[in-house]
């Protein structure tokens, strides 16, 4: 049984799914290391424009397995210091592999997601949740801190700080409703309108110029670590030029409104 599900449900748009029902998806090592590896092959797949991620069964994703973990690749000889710093590693590299994917990724949130699982949720692009979804920042339940796979840093980006300290110290669950309402999703929506809604959106991205909306993505990331509004507006300018000057995305885009049809860019 594959623990990662890769599907091509319409034109340019790639589904990934977690597949381990059972145990709502969580995070062992058996799944986490063939996502990855799924992460990378849909980046380097040309035909794909999109990405969505999502969970089997009624879990988006419930974090760390604490029953049944999975074995750590490569740790042979390793203490256990050692191989604590390479689980971490890993898992981090999930978190960054999604960041780094060439299209726009959707996290289609189905259910709950939990922990590890919430920090999945906030590496997407963007994020549309199911109306039984929920959040939760399980960690210092757990008597550890709330603070993993790059947390404490996208939290407060996507919510503000204030909202990001009260859920992650209180550990509470943050339902569909409210996600919606702090914007740490785009929308809530009827759980069996989940996929449909994603894949909506996701061929209107598509029909976009694939440069632009590679570079819109690089730009809104690249803004998180930007140092000042002056840099971010230089590294923003280099953007628009390069696909201004080397495609005839903006012309077409003129034509095509005199001619009220949808552009076609064929860059």
């Amino acid at each position: 049984m594959s623990f990662v599900l890769i599907d091509k449900p319409r034109p340019h748009v790639t589904l990934i799914t977690l597949n381990r029902p059972e145990r709502m998806n969580a995070m062992a090592f058996d799944v986490m290391v063939p996502f990855k590896e799924a992460l990378e092959e849909v980046s380097a797949d040309n035909g794909t424009r999109v990405v969505v991620v999502t969970g089997a069964g009624r879990g988006f994703c419930s974090g760390a397995d604490l029953e049944s973990p999975g074995r750590i690749p490569g740790i042979e000889g390793l203490t256990v210091s050692a191989i604590a710093l390479r689980s971490m590693e890993l898992l981090d590299d999930v978190i960054r592999a999604m960041r780094r994917m060439h299209q726009p990724v959707i996290g289609a949130v189905n259910g709950p997601a939990i922990g590890g699982g919430l920090c999945l949720a906030l590496a997407t692009d963007i994020r549309i949740a199911a109306e039984g979804a929920y959040f939760r920042a399980a960690g210092i339940n757990n008597g550890l801190t709330a603070s993993e796979l790059g947390l404490s840093y996208l939290l407060p980006r996507a919510i503000g700080s204030s909202r990001a300290f009260e859920i992650m110290l209180s550990g509470r669950d943050v339902d569909a409703a409210e996600a919606e309402r702090i914007g740490l999703v785009s929308r809530a929506v009827p759980g069996d309108k989940l996929l449909d809604e994603c894949y909506e959106m996701a061929e209107r991205i598509a029909a976009f110029s694939r440069p632009g909306v590679e570079l819109t993505k690089r730009m809104l990331w690249s803004s998180l670590d930007a140092a000042s509004l002056n840099a971010h507006m230089d590294h923003e300018g280099l953007a628009q030029l390069f696909v201004r000057l080397t495609t005839r995305n903006f012309e077409e885009a003129i034509q095509a409104r005199k001619e009220n049809r949808p552009p076609e860019f064929k860059d």
